[in-house]
């Protein structure tokens, strides 16, 4: 077999080596654009997990690798005056260029021929090979000379950053995080050798222009950084290899390979170096190929089994690094923790290390992690900690008992809005089962403003009884709070039940439908009326009405549901406001109406109970509403008066294309709690109570609202209790023969 491998960056030269060695007859050659000996960069990250890989694939490589590599077992977060260690985090780094020594004098060994300084000819010059593997890295020419094949997508990011070194030996991976008058700076140091650290400074572009930075030599620059992290470096200079501000560059691909052509390292996919898994990435690409020809009848086989192996973990890699990226890009909004909350927020960022898992590192430290959070969130002097999710909370003159809301689930089991046995055991059973804050499913404000025939409803006399009757319940058998969520379905009303039929509109018997502007939901749909000011007034009062009658049913709270595509929302959204008057155009004229809904509630409601606001963070839609708008808008909810906002996103069009994941919406309420100022709720796929403790512990929210989760085990909170084992959670007497037996 004749192969030919365009870059010998780390993930070509180490696929030459394996291909040799699985197939000692292969004519391979490597061409490199560089001399011999030229790298960008300084230190390479790597996992014990990588390093096993490194073993099993190629013994030698992976013995003269590991004779020079710096081991740390700990991270540094320096931040606000302290530092902040984090044990069991075992990693190695190891110099650029050293990697590259060895992987060429293993290619040599094996008989890889190298072509340094020559650019690669048109791929029509190795007709004669078997295989092109395109290695040339985040700057391939192969993938962008052929861009209709490979379809990539390069994002740059928002953050310039430089890559300096050090002599300066730090003794961990450490982030240092400084805010001086121009604005804020992180570094990623961490040693990759007896002699030298990385030192990668990052910022934002208004500080580098603040700074100088922007139109700075690279002396400098580099002057700049010595100055500014002075304590740390302890005299130590700080060296360039030509590293000038630049941005990362985010690369995707629909697909990796054409022909005989394939992409591997850089060239295909990228991950921001804050979770350092580029050369990992690459190195592992090459031994998924090479496992793959291996094991293959043909080249065109091949390489569909090796696109297959590699396609879900790189995703996943790409996903957290993306995560991680996004959290430095807004590091700003957190320069305001306390130092414990700034570096568990920054330890956790990528998702992929949670509360729980910090526990298993290195329980001492978060052990003080939890003592922290206690002391500032009403436990203080209480032994030993409690969990996160276990501690307090307070909105206006509501107390919870704990940070976890059963989300509000639609039945669809009403008759005529009225709630009934179902509404009882569904939601008596899981305010029983020790949630702080359980929340009624969506609740129409009038007959023509449910969603299916099967809506709850508060509008009716009957209907105040009916919800007092489990309103009741709650507080004499339970210690939750029960919140009421008041809506109008607008353009999505009149449709089937949704197991009969999701947004199917009803064949008979259904109503009239209203809407900010004259657009249905789908091709199906009824065409809604645009609202006049005589029905934006009725339907104002409605909510007025079913406020006042949701202080009769005993409720402790409100939520007004602007979000999901519902009447409200309908109006916040310019996807499906089209208005021209003085309720559409610009964000705050979208939001006048709601607003206005808003203010009516807020005047018949009382002071002491408080009121939070459902929305849709973003539409999930280019042009429509996003997080930049919900953070404006949630401003002008909180100057009104709204209490917390309950983060939710997308499904006010049909055309929403949600990147679905775990905990996939907490950012977003991360940014609304953190920017604008005003406590807020996450939900979206939060599955277990390790996810609520990072949640909360790390600042992204203050109550965490879990949906199917409640569905599975109605005693979810009692049994994430049991399973922490804290015994400060309230039990029902009748229940307490099952009440674990240990200390709290």
């Amino acid at each position: 077999m004749k192969i030919t491998i365009i870059g010998g960056g780390p993930a070509g030269l180490y696929f030459g080596i394996l291909m040799k060695k699985t197939d000692p007859a292969a004519d391979i050659t490597v061409i490199e654009r560089n001399p011999a000996g030229v790298t960008w960069g300084w230190g390479v990250v790597f996992s014990d997990e990588t390093l096993e890989n490194f073993q099993q694939a190629d013994e030698t490589t992976y013995e003269r690798i590991t004779r020079t590599f710096a081991r740390w077992e700990s991270i540094d977060v320096i931040f606000g005056g302290r530092t902040i260690r984090s044990g069991g985090h075992a990693f190695y780094g190891i110099r650029r260029m050293r990697l590259l020594e060895i992987l060429l004098d293993r290619c040599r060994e094996l008989g890889v021929q190298l072509q340094f300084d020559t650019e690669a000819a048109e791929l029509s010059v190795f007709s004669d090979s078997d295989l092109i593997v395109a290695a040339d890295g985040v700057n391939s020419r192969i993938r962008s000379d052929r861009a209709e094949l490979f379809k990539p997508d390069v994002e740059v990011g928002r953050s310039p950053y430089t890559w300096l070194a050090t002599p300066k030996i730090f003794p961990a991976f450490t982030f240092i995080v400084r805010e001086n008058a121009h604005g804020v700076f992180q570094v990623h140091a961490y040693p990759f050798d007896d002699a030298m650290s990385t030192f990668i400074v990052e910022t934002d572009d208004a500080t580098l222009r603040r700074a100088g930075l922007d139109a700075a030599t690279e002396l400098e620059s580099v002057a700049y950084c010595e100055k500014l992290f002075a304590p740390e470096l302890e005299g130590h200079p700080l060296l360039s290899n030509k590293s000038a501000w630049i941005k990362f560059r985010h690369v995707t691909c629909e697909t990796w390979r054409h022909g005989n052509i394939v992409l591997i390292g850089d060239a295909a996919h990228t991950a921001h170096f804050s979770i350092g898994s580029g050369t990992k990435m690459a190195m592992e690409d090459s031994i998924a190929l090479a496992r793959a020809l291996g094991g293959s009848a043909g080249v065109p086989e091949a390489l569909v089994a090796y696109e297959a192996e590699r396609r879900l973990d790189i995703s996943k890699r790409q996903r957290a690094a993306g995560v991680s990226q996004r959290w430095f890009e807004g590091i700003s909004r957190y320069v305001a923790f306390d130092p414990e909350q700034f570096a568990v927020s920054l330890l956790t960022r990528s998702k992929r290390v949670t509360h729980g898992n910090l526990r298993m590192r290195d329980p001492a430290y978060i052990g003080r992690v939890d003592r922290w959070y206690a002391d500032n969130n009403g436990c203080r002097g209480v032994e030993p900690a409690p969990p996160p999710m276990f501690t307090p909370y307070r909105l206006r003159g509501m107390p919870l008992q704990n940070r976890v809301v059963v989300s509000p689930m639609c039945q669809y089991t009403a008759q005529e809005g009225m709630p009934d046995d179902w509404h009882l055991v569904h939601l008596g059973s899981r305010a029983v089962g020790g949630a702080g804050l359980v929340i009624a499913e969506m609740t129409d404000v009038s007959r023509d403003g449910r969603i299916t025939p099967g809506c709850a409803g508060m509008y009716e006399p009957g209907h105040v009884q009916a919800w007092k009757r489990i309103s009741d319940f709650i507080h004499k058998n339970s210690k939750a709070k029960f919140a009421l969520q008041l809506a109008h379905a607008g353009r999505k009303g009149s449709t089937k039940l949704m197991w009969e039929g999701s947004d199917v509109p009803l064949p008979e018997g259904g109503w009239p439908l209203i809407s900010a502007s004259p657009i249905p939901w789908g091709p199906f749909s009824q065409v809604p009326k645009e609202m006049t000011r005589e029905d934006m007034d009725q339907v104002r009062d409605d909510f007025e009405r079913a406020a006042k009658m949701a202080v009769m049913a005993g409720f402790d709270m409100l939520e007004l549901h602007f979000a999901h595509g519902y009447l409200l929302s309908s109006f916040i959204s310019p996807l499906t406001n089209h208005r021209t008057d003085a309720y559409g155009g610009t964000l705050p004229k979208r939001m006048r109406y709601p607003l206005e809904v808003f203010d009516a509630v807020r005047r018949v409601w009382p002071e002491d109970r408080p009121i939070s606001v459902r929305i849709s963070a973003t539409d999930w839609v280019p042009g429509g509403f996003d997080v930049d708008d919900a953070v404006s808008a949630a401003r002008l909810l909180a100057a009104s008066g709204c209490d917390i906002i309950d983060v939710s996103s997308g499904m006010t069009t049909p055309q929403a294309a949600p990147i679905y994941g775990s905990m996939f919406q907490t950012p977003f309420a991360d940014r609304i709690r953190n920017e604008a100022g005003i406590p807020t709720m996450a939900l979206g796929n939060i599955q277990n109570w390790d996810q609520i403790n990072t949640i909360l512990v790390a600042g992204h929210a203050d109550l965490c609202v879990l949906a199917r989760p409640h569905l599975a085990d109605p005693y979810f909170t009692l049994h994430a209790a049991a399973d922490q084992r804290y015994s400060g959670i309230h039990w029902p007497n009748q229940y307490l023969a099952a009440k674990p037996r240990h200390g709290r």
